[in-house]
């Protein structure tokens, strides 16, 4: 997707549901779609289903460019191509669960006439509804009518499954029961794209894709300062610079002023103190997802530690000035309060590490001194 632009013309003036996106999604990958409602998670998903069309931007799927396709042209590539589950099933009401799951066969002519049955029959096996196959759907329960409609979209094989809010109303076990299917299917090579409002299936997903006020919140923000609110997230994103840095290569340095907390997007950083002899000790190793930087700007201090890219990797780090991350934590207490602690405890272990190495010193140097000095019988 690039530079999706969705505006929807109201009553009370123009809605914009999505500004600006711009974002990939990889063969196999299983991404949990979240964000508050509103926030433009379901109308993503109709511009890739091709429900809905984009303002202006782009879609793309392999080398298929979805936002210009006809209407007619649209429904055949995306019966081949796509899979997709709708939060309420949209199961046809007078057709078995059988019928619905040949459905898709029949309308795009994917398999032969003669095997539509025995391989609709196989994919309500695999979701565990063999043997209500020839049911109506008002005759089985909402999580064995979702069940069918995955195997609905799974029928003509598509190499996509497009999910939208597919648990939202069901219990936990049949939720369960869907997303173990989800699982299995992008282990086999489908790629899956889930809607959802449950934060703890979410987290399950290979990855999350956070959407708040129709923008992308950037991943490394949302798992570093997750307990920010989502437009906090959005505005961190906004402010945040991605800083690049060699192996080896130094990021802060002991003693000196620090302007910027650092939240590692990839690669690992190494945290030294320097000894009495002049050679840094490494005391901690830090890698993505992980933060630095905010001792010394929660304490008003000077870093307490070196901290530089470690020697085997590049390492890029997103950074927020010292002005932002001060204004932003003054409006998010909790955030303020977790990071306070962690700067403590750091904080302290330092002191500790700094206290052991002058100890360890100490020892070596009365050691050296007791073998130079001359012993008298």
């Amino acid at each position: 997707m690039r530079r999706i632009v969705k505006t929807f013309k109201t009553p009370a003036g123009d809605f914009t549901a999505l500004k600006g996106i711009s974002v990939d999604f990889h063969q196999g990958e299983f991404v949990s779609v979240v964000g508050k409602s509103g926030s433009g998670k379901s109308t993503l998903a109709n511009m890739i289903t091709g429900i809905d069309r984009p303002t202006s931007g782009e879609v793309q799927i392999g080398a298929t460019h979805v936002h210009q396709l006809s209407e007619s042209a649209m429904a055949k590539w995306r019966g081949r191509n796509l899979g997709v589950v709708f939060q309420f099933y949209q199961l046809l009401p007078m057709l078995s669960l059988l019928e619905n799951v040949m459905l898709p066969m029949d309308f795009c002519n994917m398999y032969p006439p003669e095997t539509r049955e025995r391989r609709a029959l196989e994919l309500l096996d695999m979701v565990g509804l063999a043997d209500y196959a020839h049911k109506m759907p008002s005759a089985v329960s909402g999580g064995q009518q979702q069940s069918a409609a995955i195997a609905r979209a799974l029928a003509n094989n598509p190499p996509v499954i497009i999910a939208d809010e597919p648990t939202g109303n069901l219990d936990s076990r049949a939720a369960e029961a869907v997303f173990t299917i989800f699982e299995s299917l992008a282990q086999n090579g489908t790629t899956i794209l889930m809607v959802t409002h449950d934060s703890a299936l979410a987290k399950r997903a290979a990855r999350t894709l956070l959407l708040a006020d129709g923008e992308v919140v950037n991943a490394t923000v949302a798992d570093v300062l997750s307990l920010l609110s989502h437009q906090q997230m959005l505005q961190a994103t906004k402010h945040a610079e991605v800083r690049r840095f060699a192996p080896g290569e130094p990021i802060i340095r002991e003693g000196m002023e620090n302007e910027h907390f650092y939240m590692i997007a990839r690669g690992a950083i190494d945290v030294t103190l320097r000894q009495a002899d002049g050679q840094e000790k490494t005391i901690a190793q830090m890698g993505p997802g992980q933060h630095f930087g905010e001792v010394s700007l929660l304490r008003q201090s000077r870093s307490i530690a070196n901290v530089r890219a470690a020697l085997h990797t590049p390492v890029e780090v997103l950074t927020l000035s010292r002005q932002f991350f001060v204004e932003l934590l003054d409006d998010a207490h909790t955030m303020r309060e977790a990071l306070t602690r962690t700067a403590h405890e750091r904080a302290q272990e330092n002191s500790g590490f700094r206290e052991k190495l002058h100890a360890t010193v100490s020892a070596a140097t009365r050691g050296i001194a007791a073998r130079l000095t001359p012993r008298h019988n």
